[in-house]
């Protein structure tokens, strides 16, 4: 392969004068060997474009980038194809006539590369039809197409429905011709962070095998641990692979989980643990969505989910799960069977996403009107266990609130905002947070872990004033017994929020061991 800077391939990455190689090209002889068209959902920064020039490469016939890999000595280097790809990752595109000559000038590229010419060089989908039948003429092999970030189009005007349907359109046309290309085509792949349904985009192309969940490719993107091990030996050393797990591994198809590769690279080469995958995206539309719909933020902790949710993302109905998972910010932890149907358990991938994402949620508050930033103030107060510090913190973050703010938002009638707030403020933190935490008896609103110590949280909303129920419901329950043989310590902590009041009013704790 060519040699790639430091952060972007999942294959190869290169740092100085050393090669790293994690050889997933065995991938690519898997997909010719057993169908014809694919498409593969990934996050961003997941290495699918490495992946989709890997395979430009291998039909090109460029033996020579694949020294040492599993394809030097299963492909057939003989036989070459002409290969037309498409490339939607650079740019913002802003409406369906930007993305219709935004796709023309991309095929007038390939008609100057292949010495072609066609008839028709205003309409995309003439223009894509004729080029594919005349490089299937001219070169006497079938044509392969690969399309990198097929929906960023979409994405990029996803808050805007009219436009994202009108792009969609665009697209859908322009897909259409692979389907009445099917006698001149070898392969056809395409890759995205979203998985729209086939009806919205991809009308008619019934055979496209959607190997976003399939289990044989579950690792064709990212580093499973054992590849981390091995192929990055020498630039482990003095590395705590713990450390390194909790912070980056995590995402799952079904399969091994991987780390992000983009995290792992930059770890190496900058040698300190920051979220670097987080920072080149923060979802500030997914934040707006939540206060939107008023989403329970601790759900995500551990959220189910069904096929028709994981699959289908559906621009006139955006569904907050969809897009969580499909753009990484949560990953499949488990599965389980009802009858027939499949449902996925989902919840953050690592400490990265979840910490970064409440930290996002909490600087969006922030945009109103708040100066400081309590995550540090919280994470001091569980560190040296000064629960009065705690509760002025806590208080004093909700106060600067502007009331105009509510007003927008309509958030002083949603019940989930307080405790939403407060479990963002722990996680965002750093610490080791538990959400809907399951004991025999019930579960707990939130768990903190501290070194060996347990802080068992309740939360309640009343209507004005204090009920003081939160802290005795705690002790009811018993919920605290499920920590008292692993921690040293353990805390109750009652809280109580006031709807009218709009702050806490009720704030209590109990040491119990």
């Amino acid at each position: 392969m060519k040699k790639l800077p430091i952060g972007i391939s999942s294959l190869q990455s290169i740092r100085e004068d050393n090669c790293y190689y994690v050889d997933k090209t065995h991938f690519v002889k898997k997909l010719v060997d057993n169908g014809k068209y694919y498409f593969l959902s990934r996050p961003r920064r997941f290495g699918k474009s490495l992946l989709v020039d890997t395979i430009k490469q291998a039909f090109l016939g460029n033996m020579e980038l694949f020294k040492g890999l599993y394809l030097e000595n299963n492909w057939d280097w003989e036989k070459k194809h002409p290969v037309i790809h498409i490339d939607f990752g650079g740019g913002v595109v802003q409406d369906a006539q930007d993305l219709k000559e935004w796709i023309i000038k991309q095929l007038k590229r390939h008609m100057i590369t292949y010495n072609v010419s066609v008839e028709e060089q205003n309409n995309a989908r003439f223009m894509f039809t004729d080029l594919i039948i005349s490089l299937k003429e001219i070169y006497k092999n079938p044509v392969v197409v690969l399309v990198d970030e097929y929906d960023k189009p979409i994405l990029d005007n996803i808050d805007d429905t009219e436009k994202a349907i009108e792009i969609r359109e665009v697209l859908k046309d322009f897909y259409s011709v692979l389907k009445a290309s099917d006698q001149y085509l070898k392969l056809v792949f395409l890759t995205g962070v979203s998985r729209f349904s086939k009806v919205s985009i991809f009308s008619g192309l019934n055979q496209l095998n959607d190997i976003t969940l399939d289990s044989e490719f579950a690792t064709i993107c990212g580093y499973t641990q054992s590849e981390l091990e091995t192929v990055f030996v020498d630039r482990l050393e003095g590395v705590d692979l713990e450390k390194l797990k909790y912070w980056y591994n995590g995402y799952s198809w079904l399969g091994d989980r991987v780390y992000n590769p983009f995290d792992v690279l930059l770890f190496f080469s900058k040698r300190d643990f920051r979220p670097y995958w987080f920072e080149t995206g923060t979802p500030t539309f997914l934040v707006k969505l939540f206060y939107k719909y008023r989403y329970y933020l601790p759900n995500l902790e551990n959220l189910e989910a069904d096929e028709g949710i994981l699959s289908n993302l559906d621009i006139d109905n955006v569904k907050i799960e969809n897009i969580l998972f499909q753009s990484g910010y949560l990953t499949i932890k488990d599965t389980y069977n009802l009858g027939d149907e499949t449902y996925y358990l989902l919840s953050y991938p690592n400490f990265e996403v979840k910490t970064s994402f409440n930290k996002t949620f909490l600087n969006y508050i922030e945009r109103y009107g708040l100066s400081h930033k309590p995550e540090s103030q919280i994470y001091r107060s569980i560190q040296e266990n000064k629960l009065e510090n705690l509760k002025d913190t806590l208080y004093s973050f909700f106060a600067s609130i502007p009331n105009d703010w509510y007003r927008k938002n309509d958030l002083d009638s949603y019940e989930g905002f307080y405790a939403s707030v407060v479990y963002a403020l722990f996680t965002g933190s750093g610490l080791n947070t538990r959400s809907e935490d399951t004991t025999n008896l019930g579960k707990i609103d939130l768990t903190v872990l501290y070194q060996d110590r347990a802080y068992i949280i309740e939360f309640k909303v009343v209507e004005k004033d204090s009920e003081g129920k939160a802290l005795s419901q705690i002790k009811e329950k018993g919920y605290y017994e499920k920590y008292t043989d692993s921690c040293r310590e353990i805390n109750l902590i009652g809280i109580e929020f006031s709807r009218e009041k709009r702050n806490i009013v009720y704030f209590e704790y109990e040491k119990m061991i």
